[in-house]
């Protein structure tokens, strides 16, 4: 009974924002996963890049399986987004890292000062590639002042360094308990040139979730890439990353936003080498995807095309056209 109150909120809030889902076929309201399912999936910020946009919020998703919650990737807006699904957030303790891109990770101190401030006394876990002990650092560091005049206030005794636990962890099986084994990759997202400020320092991965009755794979940020096609053999649902088709398509892009004129031409070439050989294509993503033969593909990390409406159905159509399961396009608050 509490899980169907907790669906209907979700349900009312959907219809509120006006972000139904879609499914294949551009319908709305795609239908969740079988009611008998302990796995379910709330897509809470489906936007690219360092940019913030109204309509959606930056990279974030949330597994739950028996009703245990599994947050992969926080960008900016995660916390408004789990409050919008009716989530408490003083029980999130488990916090997956795809890599270290400000869109998903700039809504994690807030996140964690916001469990912090609610009470919470159970550790935050926070698992990730090589770099995420030193974010985890930086912004305990940052929060630790108002945590030491929250205690000094009265209103906790604990400071909140005290409830954070990071673990950097080397690709393979990373973590595991009663509801969840997950699996970690080393991706191609990152190509850093030697002689870089991160070069031989920082990774990107891919995980891969299985639960009871599901395996979810979470591509995050990469290129092409025969380890995350191995890791996703087989999965139910790929979450996978998309962007624009072309180098042509992501220059116009940028010209229009009034930024391609104000980086240097080392600048311009840089971003576009790393969006076309670090990114996914549609292409890309379904000949992936057949490959890997999962049996559903969900469209995410989407690109602002701006348009606040855009429903990316053309995105879909050339995933089709090389991938023959289920193609789904991720809405924000989105259940799967």
């Amino acid at each position: 009974m509490q899980a169907f109150f907790r669906l209907l909120i979700i349900t009312l809030l959907l219809l509120n924002l006006g972000t139904a889902p879609q499914n294949a076929r551009g319908q709305e309201n795609v239908e969740p996963l079988a009611s008998d399912s302990i796995t379910r999936l709330i897509t809470l910020g489906t936007r690219s890049g360092p940019r913030p946009t109204i309509e959606r919020a930056q990279s974030s998703n949330l597994l739950i399986v028996n009703e245990a919650l599994y947050l992969v990737d926080a960008g900016i807006g995660t916390t408004r987004r789990l409050t919008e699904a009716g989530i408490r957030i003083a029980d999130l303790g488990k916090i997956f890292i795809s890599h270290g891109h400000d869109d998903h990770v700039g809504g994690l101190p807030a996140l964690v000062t916001s469990e912090y401030n609610l009470g919470r006394t159970a550790p935050i876990e926070i698992y990730g590639p090589p770099g995420v002990q030193e974010l985890s650092d930086a912004m305990v560091q940052f929060l630790t002042i108002s945590s030491e005049i929250r205690v000094s206030d009265g209103n906790r005794t604990l400071l909140i360094g005290e409830i954070v636990a990071s673990h950097e962890v080397n690709t393979g099986i990373i973590y595991r308990d009663e509801n969840v084994t997950v699996t970690a990759v080393e991706n191609s997202h990152f190509n850093f040139q030697p002689g870089s400020p991160a070069f031989g320092k920082y990774k990107s991965y891919s995980y891969r979730f299985e639960t009871p009755d599901r395996i979810i794979v979470f591509t995050g940020d990469t290129g092409p890439s025969d380890a995350l096609v191995e890791l996703s053999e087989g999965a139910d649902l790929l979450v996978t990353e998309v962007t624009f088709a072309s180098a042509d398509e992501i220059r116009e892009r940028r010209i229009a936003l009034g930024v391609w004129d104000i980086m240097t031409p080392a600048e311009q070439a840089g971003y576009l080498r790393h969006m076309v050989e670090e990114h996914l294509t549609q292409e890309e993503v379904g000949r992936m995807a057949e490959r890997a033969g999962v049996k559903a593909v969900l469209l995410t990390h989407l690109p602002n095309s701006g348009d606040p409406n855009d429903s990316y159905e053309r995105f879909r159509e050339q995933v089709g056209m090389h991938f023959s399961g289920e193609i789904l396009v991720a809405e924000d608050l989105g259940e799967y």
